[in-house]
């Protein structure tokens, strides 16, 4: 039994196909498939049924992926400790963060990075929608710091980090217009929805929160976001900690919208499986770690 065999069932397992897991492995689908008749003629054992369409697990299959799954893990650990004890100081560390996180929980950790490795230069890119994890996934970023939306789960490993609430707000005078209460879609549908533009590029422009059927201007950045906002030439959602003054003095006014209710955001340190972190990139993983175990 080797270690390809192994990984090859997997990227058969999360792919589904065959030829998703020749892409994913770069190997040939003749390939992929003549690895795994190799490991079921070794084994005696059928583990895929290739009846329908898409390959599936047979029952014995079951019971030798999750044993395989775990010695895939612990593979993935030795390598990594491995790539540590070889390992020098990174000569750049790149971090991307997205901008929904309160950097006030990022900057101790990146104090002490710069504490501990002074050798090492700091990149850290604020990103839009899904700009961190591409940068991630391009290999552009050591870590990434964003929601999961779009992330492949079965690419990466995560550590939680943050929690923020987005809300729906205005400006003071657009707030009194409206009046209070519950506001109807079709009020708010004749405003501009102010939203901002992602850094991977047009197919990562904002999808989520988007009232059906409204006006909409698109911005560059939350900055520019709220100062639209505040000029009252229309609404959109804003984290909690980036209108923290503009709330207390009343510049800008949480409203409710029909349909459209605050959304909590659950942010994620992200890093990829198959890259081997770094003494920099592995010393953030554990004070990740430790502010999450000490909140």
């Amino acid at each position: 039994m080797k270690h390809s065999q192994l990984l090859a069932l997997d990227a058969i397992v999360t792919t589904g196909t065959f030829r998703g897991a020749a892409e994913r492995l770069h190997k040939s689908q003749s390939a992929i498939s003549h690895t795994i008749r190799q490991l079921e003629d070794e084994l005696d054992l059928k583990l895929l049924s290739r009846d329908a369409y898409r390959p599936t697990l047979t029952a014995e299959g079951r019971v030798f992926y999750r044993e395989a799954s775990r010695v895939l893990t612990q593979m993935r650990e030795l390598n990594a400790t491995a790539a540590r004890l070889r390992a020098q100081e990174e000569p750049e560390f790149c971090l991307a963060v997205s901008a929904t996180l309160p950097l006030d929980l990022l900057l101790p950790m990146v104090s002490e990075l710069g504490n501990r490795f002074p050798a090492t230069q700091l990149r850290l890119s604020t990103e839009m929608m899904g700009g961190a994890i591409a940068r991630l996934i391009e290999g552009r970023a050591d870590v990434a710091i964003a929601t999961l939306d779009g992330v492949p789960l079965d690419e990466v490993e995560i550590r939680p980090m943050a929690v923020v609430m987005i809300r729906p707000v205005v400006c003071r005078e657009l707030a009194e217009r409206l009046g209070p209460g519950s506001l109807p879609r079709s009020a708010m549908q004749a405003l501009p929805q102010i939203v901002v533009a992602g850094t991977a590029g047009a197919r990562d422009d904002q999808s989520r929160d988007l009232l059906p059927g409204g006006r909409r201007w698109t911005v560059s950045d939350f900055a520019a976001k709220k100062q639209v906002i505040l000029s009252g030439q229309g609404w959109g959602g804003l984290p909690d900690h980036l209108m923290l003054q503009e709330i207390a003095d009343g510049s800008l006014v949480p409203i409710e919208v029909d349909g459209f209710r605050p959304r909590r955001s659950e942010i994620f340190a992200i890093r990829r499986r198959d890259t081997a972190p770094g003494p920099v990139a592995s010393a953030l993983w554990n004070l990740v770690l430790d502010s999450t175990e000490s909140a």
